[in-house]
Formats: C-alpha cells, sequence, structure tokens
C-alpha cells in the first residue's frame, strides 16, 4: 500500500512532533535529503537555528545494499562534542540509516535524539526506535516533495512559466 501525502499533510506531522519535543538542543543535525524539509520546519517552529547535515550512502543506486554506511558528508567531530544533538529524517524504515548517525555522533562525544515523520516498526532492524515520531506505519510514504510526483505548491515555478513566455 502506497499514501500520498500533501504539504497540508507534512505540516500536520511536523506539528505533532514539534509539540513533544525538547527546546532546549544545541544543534540539528538533517539528514540528506528526507529529512531537510522536515528539519527546516522543525528550525522555525523551534527556533533551532544551528543546523548541520550529513549525507549517508548505504544504496549504490542500482539495487546494491552496502555493508556499512559511506559518509559522503558530516560534521567534524568538534562541532559535536559535548552538544545535546536532535537528528532528523523522514522515515525511519531499517533504520539503519539514522542509527549510524547517532552512532558516529556518540563516537564524537555527542548526545543524539532522533526525530522522524514515520516510524516503520515491522521494518526496522534495531530494538531501539526513534525519540520521537509523529506517526507509525508499514506503508510505502510517497512524500510531496519525492521527483517521481513532486508537484510545486501554488505559485512555485510561475517564474519558469512567465520566462519562457517573455522569451517568445
Amino acid at each position: 500500500m502506497k499514501i500520498y501525502l500533501s504539504w497540508e499533510d507534512i505540516e500536520e506531522l511536523v506539528a505533532r512532533l514539534v509539540a513533544d519535543l525538547p527546546r532546549d538542543y544545541d544543534l540539528l543535525l538533517v539528514i540528506t535529503r528526507g529529512g531537510m524539509v522536515p528539519a527546516c520546519l522543525i528550525s522555525e517552529q523551534t527556533e533551532i537555528r544551528n543546523i548541520v547535515a550529513a549525507a549517508v550512502m548505504f544504496y549504490t543506486g542500482v539495487g546494491d545494499t552496502l555493508p556499512d554506511p559511506v559518509f559522503l558528508q558530516f560534521p567534524a567531530d568538534p562541532l559535536l562534542y559535548g552538544k545535546r544533538i536532535l537528528v532528523v529524517d523522514d522515515v525511519w524504515d531499517t533504520g539503519r540509516t539514522i542509527v549510524a548517525v547517532k552512532q558516529r555522533i556518540e563516537a564524537a562525544g555527542g548526545r543524539a535524539d532522533l526525530a522522524v515523520l514515520h516510524y516503520k516498526p515491522t521494518h526496522s532492524k534495531f530494538a531501539e526506535r526513534p525519540d520521537y515520531y509523529a506517526d507509525k506505519t508499514d506503508a510505502w510514504i510517497v512524500y510531496p516533495w519525492d521527483p517521481v510526483r513532486a508537484k510545486a505548491p501554488v505559485g512555485v515555478g510561475a517564474w519558469k512559466e512567465d520566462l519562457e513566455a517573455s522569451r517568445q
């Protein structure tokens, strides 16, 4: 089963997350790319302004899964040491990515809480679960920013049409 979410659905899910989140985080770490939109919305609503990104690869793009994560981008250890960090992603499916990020933060001397929009407990490879999640599901979630079905919010993208028309 697939669930197609709207931008309004995302706002509702983020509101649920934010209602439970502490406000004393030193840093917000977003897992690219899925966590970028939720992290931005969480940042705006919680006033957490220090944001860093982690790009983690477990999949090769041709269906192969790597045995260990490849950290394509990750904050330097001094940025994490002694900090309380909120890690944000869109979905906890197997949990491999977000747990790998948490382990790397802890190895650098930071403390991480994990927040996702969707938690899939039956898919998880870990007894651990996210500290915060907005919804539990087993469905395939299609987010509004998914390039396969993404539809820009009203007014966004109209500049392209105006530009094309002005060139003719």
